[in-house]
């Protein structure tokens, strides 16, 4: 069983958490975030810890103390440090561009596949054949990162398409002819 709902999260130099109700507020030099945790976790900030405890044994409190300890966590690193993820396409005539806020990708379909940039995240292309999506929300930069990488996935067979910089892909072994 995982004791991480235990542990206190650790508020660095520069980051100011407060809390209103169930709502918690964590600002950095990054930005600002604020999310609603279930009432059943009392949150307390002591110092510069914020410490998080159930209320009782139950089985959803305790699978939500973890989770929330997780949530607030991520919400003081990305305020304070930020969140990105690397991307890189791979395949012949693949390649990406950035069009004012848009990124633009092509990658062999008969159509450019266009994605905007929300609000609070970046993206950048260092070179044609690599994406990094940068923010201070954890789940926004994975997620847009996600769909990005759902427009053409890795093939088993070539290897081409976008995937994360460092990801292994699984090379399968073609049909033989005769």
């Amino acid at each position: 069983m995982s004791r991480i709902g235990n542990k206190p999260v650790v508020i660095p130099e520069g980051v100011t958490v407060t809390k209103n109700g169930n709502d918690i507020t964590v600002k950095g030099p990054n930005g600002e975030l604020t999310r609603t945790f279930v009432p059943n976790i009392a949150i307390s900030i002591e110092g510069n810890e914020v410490v998080l405890t159930r209320e009782n044994d139950e089985k959803t409190n305790r699978s939500l103390h973890g989770t929330m300890r997780s949530n607030l966590d991520n919400m003081v690193i990305g305020v304070s440090k930020g969140f990105e993820k690397q991307l890189e396409l791979i395949g012949v005539g693949y390649r990406a561009q950035l069009q004012g806020k848009k990124l633009v990708l092509n990658v062999g379909y008969s159509h450019p596949v266009e994605f905007d940039a929300p609000e609070g995240i970046t993206i950048e292309v260092p070179s044609n054949t690599q994406v990094i999506v940068k923010g201070i929300n954890k789940e926004h930069v994975g997620e847009l990162a996600a769909n990005i990488r759902g427009v053409r996935p890795p093939e088993p067979y070539k290897g081409k398409g976008i995937r994360y910089v460092g990801e292994f892909v699984r090379r399968k072994e073609g049909k033989t002819g005769k």
